[in-house]
């Protein structure tokens, strides 16, 4: 990809004039919330060093202290170039940083951020000065149910499947200056049926430059051949085009679209440049994939073929920094390996993962579902938390060709009662309609698992050990369960009261999640296997019976790795595989009739 640059923390939107600050931070507790009162924003205290982007409860901060501190604070200097600032804003980005994130810069407020999964950017132009300029940031974090946490514990002991709490920063901070005439935006969607790429730009100018004079340029190249190039005049800060994608096949006499699958995961370059008066103001680096996914009946078709679904549920977690991914290198690993374990596709669960991992999906082709993190207690304040930072999410990683479905809730998470409670039945709707609206490309599916009111696809979790028993189940009693009048796993129905199935596609997306751990102990769905025959007796023994299934289109295997106290990982938390992966490889793309 000719964008790419390493470590770049937006790689669908680059810009070469950049500067991570990711490093050693000045530090500091604050558990009597006295910071703000005492301004240390203008004389910080100091104290401790840490590394960021890596949380003071993980090995990597160079802190290692997991108990909950609600307030931390930071400190760094930063290097402005003043005289830039007449062409240029000076931009400062937070890929994460969990919850409610405060920014002074040389003791004068920046602005504020809440929600913990989403990118926080603040334009800082008019703070800065030539040379030193002192960054001071405040983060507060709580265990209240009603923010969206994901794993995150809000007990002062992990437990179960919920782990260490992550708080403040925990993924890369950064600089960019971008020139005050500029795209702030571009979204991508591919037009398979006009074969073409429908294009929205957003710009920001100062009130001068709406002279007429603006033009977006559009240059379209796959592998360094030319494809397209396209001019748009802007006349408002929203404009509209289509890219023709179409060339010339190799040999051929015939003009083709390169699509985008797992097995040729095809991507185009495309370089954006403002130009006025025929000077280029900004040029932005960008990719794209032409791809449809849709549904077709009881099919989830991938331009226009069947695809059957092989995934890992991916909670993105490593030994030493938790939540934050140690490297760019670690990225790449997992996706690697979960390719060669035969999987096309992870569920990231409960987790908006960096930028960088969702590039590396839509490199080397690796489908993936996109789930918000969970709040536990319905309120006015979750919903409206909720609503904002999903919509954050949307608009920040619309453009990934990997992600093919939205996934919003969860196993009934913060909405405990949707089953017969009216309200929550309706946030949820309001989510999904709410997410065709911003996206009408990708399928939506309303609470994962079970408990479905609006859904494109029907979504079961099962932990069921024995295969044969799986296979009964949804063979023998298989009206029962899609139409609710059973509950499919012993305890939950697949639809909420009021709601019936409609045909929709059906995916087991959670099963197995078998304990296996060489000490014997630790947590995991259903009895601890012993032995690694053991385990691959019963791992072929479920994923055989699902796949055996003729309406199912597909299967989410729990889980990539373990993680902290639990050990139903196929890799351990060093990323050691604990089964050869070639012999997960042939049971999962093995033929059944």
């Amino acid at each position: 990809m000719k964008c790419y640059i390493k470590d770049y923390p937006r790689p669908q939107f680059v810009r070469a004039d950049w500067e991570n600050l990711n490093g050693t931070w000045d530090f500091c507790f604050d558990d009597y919330n006295r910071g703000e009162k005492e301004r240390w924003q203008e004389k910080f205290p100091g104290g401790l060093r840490i590394q960021v982007p890596f949380t003071y409860e993980t090995k990597l901060s160079g802190i290692k202290e997991e108990a909950p501190h609600s307030n931390v604070w930071y400190r760094r200097s930063i290097q402005v170039d003043a005289g830039r600032l007449e062409q240029d804003n000076y931009i400062l980005h937070f890929e994460g940083s969990d919850f409610l994130t405060k920014v002074w810069v040389n003791g004068r407020y920046a602005g504020s951020h809440r929600g913990g999964y989403a990118r926080l950017s603040f334009d800082i132009t008019n703070l800065v000065w030539d040379g030193e300029n002192e960054i001071v940031v405040k983060a507060e974090d709580s265990m209240d149910v009603q923010q969206p946490r994901g794993k995150q514990r809000w007990l002062p002991e992990s437990y179960g499947c919920f782990y260490v709490q992550t708080t403040g920063i925990w993924k890369t901070v950064w600089s960019e200056y971008v020139p005050k005439t500029h795209l702030s935006r571009v979204k991508m969607t591919p037009n398979m049926e006009d074969r073409c790429l429908e294009v929205e730009y957003e710009v920001e100018a100062p009130a001068y430059a709406w002279d007429g004079s603006l033009t977006v340029e559009a240059v379209v190249t796959f592998q360094g051949n030319p494809v397209c190039r396209n001019l748009t005049a802007v006349n408002s800060g929203l404009v509209r085009t289509k890219l023709d994608v179409m060339t010339e096949a190799l040999g051929d006499v015939d003009w083709v679209v390169r699509t985008w699958t797992p097995e040729h995961p095809n991507l185009y370059d495309v370089e954006f440049r403002l130009i006025k008066d025929g000077e280029t103001h900004d040029a932005v680096g960008s990719y794209f994939a032409m791809r449809e996914i849709r549904i077709d009946g009881r099919h989830i078709l991938l331009n226009s073929y069947p695809l059957y679904q092989r995934l890992m549920l991916d909670q993105g977690y490593w030994k030493d920094s938790h939540l934050t991914p140690p490297s760019e290198e670690a990225l790449i690993e997992d996706i690697d390996k979960i390719r060669a374990m035969g999987y096309n596709g992870v569920r990231k669960h409960q987790k908006v993962e960096d930028e960088r991992f969702l590039y590396w999906c839509d490199v080397k082709g690796l489908l993936l579902w996109s789930e918000m993190a969970a709040a536990y207690r319905y309120s006015d304040n979750a919903v409206a938390e909720f609503t904002a930072e999903w919509v954050e999410i949307l608009r920040q990683n619309y453009n990934h060709p990997c992600i093919i479905v939205w996934t919003p809730f969860n196993e009934s998470w913060g909405i405990s009662r949707v089953k017969t409670n009216r309200k929550e039945q309706q946030f949820t709707e309001a989510i999904y309609h709410l997410t065709k609206s911003m996206d009408g490309t990708r399928p939506v599916v309303s609470n994962d698992g079970w408990e479905h009111t609006l859904t494109d696809i029907l979504t079961l979790h099962d932990y069921e050990e024995a295969g044969s028993v799986l296979k009964a189940r949804y063979t023998d009693h298989k009206d029962e369960l899609l139409t609710a009048a059973i509950c499919h796993n012993g305890f939950k129905t697949a639809l909420a009261d009021g709601y019936g199935y409609c045909g929709q596609p059906v995916i087991i997306s959670e099963y197995g999640g078998i304990a296996f751990d060489n000490n014997g102990d630790g947590w995991g769905y259903g009895n601890l296997v012993k032995s690694k025959e053991d385990f691959i007796r019963r791992f072929d023994d479920v994923t055989t019976a699902i796949k055996e299934l003729p309406y199912v289109c597909g299967y989410c295997y729990t889980q990539v790795t373990d993680v902290q106290q639990e050990v139903n990982g196929l890799m351990d938390e060093e990323r050691n595989f604990k089964v050869e992966p070639e012999i997960i490889r042939e049971i999962n793309e093995r033929k059944v009739l």
